[in-house]
């Protein structure tokens, strides 16, 4: 219950956060080209760099206005008003980046919402259908979580430090290529273990099933009562 009441308003504020701090990438996150009154909240779609738009979109009218200034009408600049050097390098990863971290954070949501009135109703441990779900998002926080960082990280560029100094003038030239790939692979390869341990390890749990009490003890504590 706490975290359905938390995660609303933490990401409305980070949102706005973004936008006041860093609205390029904002507006590429969105995929909000072009500035525009009353803007709409693109739910789904494909961002296209050529035409600068997004194909296929699925809009909420003015909500993002609304959700940014608390105005349907209200003015949010898009990507066409900053100069393209200062546009995120990989602005299709970070746009579905984002929009999975989103989504998932609404169906985690929808999910403790659904689940919380279960709970009340004493219904939650017969409703297979729920059940099922909820053991099926398991991995959905870790996607969520690494879709969070790919936003974030892919979306401060070209910047290193955020309007000082940028990515390209933060190499050191004391080390090599060999060294930084070095360094990631060791990253990588020590995520991966961890991952093959954890899924490992969950799945034994999961497959012994809950702890059943001992039938002795449940009937002495069933005679003294």
């Amino acid at each position: 219950a706490a975290s359905l009441l938390a995660a609303m308003p933490t990401g409305d504020w980070e949102a706005k956060q973004v936008l006041q701090h860093q609205p390029v990438k904002f507006a590429a996150m969105e995929g909000h080209f072009h500035t525009e009154d009353g803007a709409g909240l693109i739910i789904l779609g494909q961002p296209n760099l050529q035409e600068l738009k997004i194909d296929n979109p699925i809009i909420i009218p003015k909500a993002l206005s609304f959700l940014t200034h608390a105005s349907w009408d209200a003015r949010v600049k898009g990507l066409t008003e900053y100069d393209r050097d200062l546009w995120p390098d990989n602005i299709e990863l970070l746009y579905f980046s984002y929009h999975i971290m989103a989504g998932l954070g609404t169906l985690f949501i929808a999910l403790m919402g659904i689940s919380l009135v279960l709970v009340l109703k004493g219904k939650l441990h017969t409703s297979r259908f729920i059940l099922w779900l909820l053991m099926l998002s398991l991995p959905f926080p870790f996607i969520a979580n690494t879709a969070g960082w790919f936003t974030t990280e892919i979306g401060r560029q070209p910047w290193l430090i955020y309007g000082l100094m940028k990515t390209a003038d933060g190499a050191s030239n004391n080390i090599s290529q060999g060294n930084v790939m070095f360094t990631l692979l060791g990253f990588m390869g020590l995520y991966l273990l961890l991952s093959v341990l954890y899924f490992f390890l969950a799945t034994r749990i999961i497959g012994q099933g809950p702890e059943l009490l001992n039938s002795t003890e449940s009937v002495s504590k069933g005679g003294e009562v």
